[in-house]
């Protein structure tokens, strides 16, 4: 059984215009496009960025890293015998091309949307998609244990992984390195080059990318050096650690110099142009047959082929909808209001910051993302972008609080799991002040199973010493963040709020210190009793609404802390002897619900409590309305669960 929230899909099928995508058009499969002589090529991928721009004009998704990888994704296809092959995406952001050269072109208008296309790779989709690609770095350790559960059948299958220069970065795709190295297992790693993540990247290994470089006589020489021995039977698959130690020693020699990849027994090839059609095809070609570990190296330009993508890669990694024709963007968002949560939090955090020189600001490679560019543009010195290494991020925030600083963590909620041992082991276990400002809680939207913030309440929960506490508003976003940055305050806190902009627009208000483990009453009422914690306030409080407009009146409390939880409200609660609802934006096992269920069995209360939130199962990708209503958390589903408490008491 699929763990994927179940929704009823949209097959309507669009089919490409002929006129305009003559080749396009006729590519069912891989298998279609493989018949085209390799001259049509670049005529293809000519075609594909008409579509793409055109596309994603009025149907938004990530624009900049798919039109790079145009020519890479076209020549993959071409030389690899796809599905059999595997091709592993790191990311995804690049992965738009590859979806429109595997059946999916006329479905391409349902992207991201409820029922549609994923805006990432997923294998429930196509047997095309090898492996989910939502979280960066993931794709040289997945591709490996492919090479390797393949490495005895016949026909002899080729592995691909396409990770980009921000990707290999992360921790996670050196220890595929590492292991990749030593298992000369049948491996090509494409590194897609084009000095980008989301932001620009950071770091020395972007620096180290930047400047490599390999001799042509040294790569004429190797490849008469390899053929040579192939003759003489000199090269097997067995040899390959050998093989590569003579090519890494040739290359030494002769260009007095050798690389990272090379240092970790890899072979390397490049830098090439990843926007050469022809070079390309011949070079996946070649190394098609190459045994054991590889690396690819292509440069890249994000956003090739629209000029104003290609001069500002960073604001059109995912730009919403635009004019195809000017590149005029619908509206900036920043200038709307109300403001964004992220936007909220990076202005408080640079005023906190002003008045406290401990103060330090933390992200990995999302400062745009988390909004933490107010405080870097401010205080440069204060703020760090390490780079995709969430990890590192959290232990580097606390090796600072060791020292008297005072880390701010700004992470999205489902990319903060891949740090959960370091938060336990490296800052709660010492009890270091280091706050963690969790972005993207709850449901974001379109991006889906793979960036829900569903999971950050239950799974902190667990962490001893861990404060835990989600803002029903921007004015509270502000209290809580200067709660946890108060000069007394020790150990750690988490603060989670939500993607996108609240309802207040008048949100600068002087900030107010708040008491840990202590909630607010909202409503008084007589007839249920709803606890919430965080923005889902809102659904709550246009529930309650509806519900005084038919004579049913509601009390209302904001939890503000999870964690420590307001052991006095919930007493209230219990002697009140009213129904009670428990509701989040967070998953349903181990969030609120379970918390104050918990207090209740354990002091002796039995009450009727309907625990409401995202249920225990991943939910699909479509807009943030669509989806609280799938998960019945939005108001009209409170509502009919208040109804359905007073119906059952009469």
């Amino acid at each position: 059984m699929s763990a994927i929230l179940p929704v009823k899909p949209q097959l309507d099928a669009h089919p490409l215009d002929v006129g305009l995508y003559p080749l396009l058009s006729k590519i069912e499969s891989p298998a279609d496009l493989r018949q085209l002589p390799v001259e049509l090529l670049p005529s293809l991928c000519a075609e594909i960025r008409h579509f793409l721009i055109h596309s994603l004009a009025v149907n938004p998704g990530h624009f900049a890293s798919s039109m790079g990888a145009v020519e890479i994704t076209v020549a993959l296809h071409y030389v690899f015998d796809t599905p059999s092959d595997r091709i592993v995406w790191d990311v995804g952001h690049q992965a738009y091309v590859h979806k429109l050269l595997t059946g999916r072109a006329a479905l391409f208008h349902t992207n991201r949307k409820l029922g549609g296309l994923s805006g990432f790779p997923f294998p429930d989709e196509s047997p095309y998609d090898t492996f989910t690609a939502g979280h960066a770095s993931n794709s040289i350790s997945a591709a490996l244990g492919m090479a390797v559960a393949s490495a005895n059948e016949e026909p002899k299958r080729n592995v691909v992984a396409v990770i980009g220069d921000a990707s290999i970065s992360g921790g996670l795709a050196f220890e595929g390195l590492n292991n990749a190295a030593n298992s000369g297992s049948n491996l090509l790693i494409v590194l897609n080059d084009n000095d980008m993540s989301i932001d620009r990247n950071v770091g020395s290994l972007n620096s180290y990318l930047a400047h490599l470089t390999t001799s042509k006589f040294y790569n004429a020489t190797r490849g008469v050096a390899y053929h040579i021995c192939k003759g003489l039977h000199l090269y097997k698959d067995e040899n390959h650690g050998r093989m590569t130690r003579f090519h890494n020693s040739l290359k030494s020699f002769i260009t007095r110099e050798t690389n990272i990849f090379e240092g970790l027994s890899i072979r390397y090839f490049g830098p090439f142009d990843g926007h050469d059609m022809k070079r390309l095809v011949k070079v996946f070609t070649e190394l098609k047959d190459i045994r054991g570990p590889r690396l690819l190296h292509l440069r890249t330009v994000k956003g090739k082929g629209y000029a104003p993508a290609e001069a500002d890669p960073a604001n059109w990694h995912a730009p919403g909808r635009f004019d195809p024709a000017t590149g005029q963007r619908d509206v900036d968002s920043r200038a709307m209001s109300p403001a964004k949560y992220q936007d909220v939090f990076g202005v408080t955090l640079a005023e906190l910051a002003a008045s406290d020189s401990r103060i330090v600001g933390i992200t990995a490679a999302m400062l745009s993302g988390t909004s933490l560019s107010i405080l870097q543009k401010e205080m440069p010195e204060r703020t760090f972008d390490v780079g995709i290494s969430e990890g590192h991020a959290v232990t580097f925030a606390a090796g600072l609080a060791r020292e008297g600083k005072r880390p701010v963590v700004a992470i999205y909620s489902s990319f903060l799991q891949r740090a959960f041992d370091q938060i336990i082991h490296d800052v709660a276990l010492q009890h270091l002040p280091v706050v963690f400002a969790i972005d993207r809680a709850g449901i974001v939207g379109e991006d889906g199973a793979t960036h829900h913030g569903a999971l950050d309440l239950a799974y902190l929960s667990a962490v001893p010493g861990l404060t835990i506490a989600a803002p029903r508003n921007e004015i509270y976003l502000r209290h809580l963040l200067y709660t946890a940055l108060r000069p007394e305050a020790d150990g750690p806190m988490a603060i989670r709020y939500p993607r996108g902009s609240g309802s207040i627009t008048a949100w600068r208000k002087p900030m107010e210190l708040l008491t840990p483990g202590k909630g607010e009453k909202l409503a008084a009422g007589t007839d249920v009793v709803i606890l919430s914690i965080g923005t889902i306030a809102d659904e709550v409080s246009k529930a309650i609404e509806a519900a005084k407009a038919e004579g049913i009146s509601v009390a209302h409390y904001d939890m503000i802390f999870l964690k420590p939880i307001d052991t006095g409200i919930l007493e209230e609660v219990a002697q009140s002897g009213l129904p009670v609802i428990t509701i989040e934006d967070g998953t349903i096992k181990g969030g609120l619900g379970s918390a104050a269920v918990e207090w209740w069995a354990d002091n002796g209360y039995s009450l009727r409590v309907k625990r409401m939130g995202i249920p225990d199962m991943f939910v699909p990708h479509g807009r943030v309305a669509q989806l609280k209503k799938l998960c019945c958390i939005d108001a009209d589903s409170i509502l009919t669960e208040i109804r359905h408490i007073i119906s059952s008491q009469k």
